[in-house]
């Protein structure tokens, strides 16, 4: 059902529009995700959307603010460890499961997520 301000504004079809990614942010589409991982050097496959699917998911349920880095980290480990968990995800995406993944899903990565230095030697 629509809410006054939603009709008001005209977005009451701004959420999950995109088919098979109920939980996308507004305004987030394939085409802007295939577009950011382009240019990131990636190339998206099944296993991408359904990690992107997965993190949109954990959003949506988490929409209180409550993202933890650590925790979206052990959900994806824990949605994907028939794959090979951690491991699998970082063969996904290398530039990080949480920061590139996030950026790819149109969310914003959780605290510590895009600092380049840790967990690294950099």
């Amino acid at each position: 059902m629509t809410s006054l301000l939603e009709a008001i504004t005209g977005t009451e079809n701004s959420q999950g529009s995109e088919p098979g990614f109920p939980h996308a942010p507004a305004g987030w589409t394939r085409e802007t995700a295939l577009q950011i991982a382009r240019a990131e050097g990636l190339d998206l496959e099944d296993s991408h959307w359904k990690a992107v699917r997965a993190m949109q998911e954990y959003y949506a349920r988490h929409q209180d603010g409550s993202i933890n880095m650590r925790e979206l980290h052990d959900a994806l480990d824990e949605h994907f460890h028939t794959k090979g968990g951690r491991k699998f995800l970082y063969e996904l995406f290398p530039g990080g499961p949480v920061a590139q993944g996030c950026r790819i899903a149109g969310l914003n990565a959780p605290a510590g997520a895009t600092d380049k230095g840790f967990g690294s030697v950099v």
